[in-house]
């Protein structure tokens, strides 16, 4: 049977999550207008929405996003 090999992140998924985003965007930039550029921009708003809500959910008081 073969091992999985794990390892621990260093940074949190909020931080890692919003670091793709800014990433995504600015790969998006480069990119003319079209199909490619819209979609990389969708995968950059899903990825800070995924940050936004890991980081709520990790609150204390877990009060609903403004």
């Amino acid at each position: 049977m073969t091992t999985r090999h794990r390892f621990k992140q260093r940074d949190v998924l909020e931080v890692r999550l919003a670091a793709e985003a800014e990433r995504l965007r600015e790969e998006a930039k480069s990119l003319p207008p079209g199909v490619a550029r819209d979609e990389m921009l969708r995968r950059a708003r899903q990825a800070e929405t995924g940050s936004q809500m890991s980081e709520w959910l990790r609150s204390p008081g877990l009060q609903p996003p403004d």
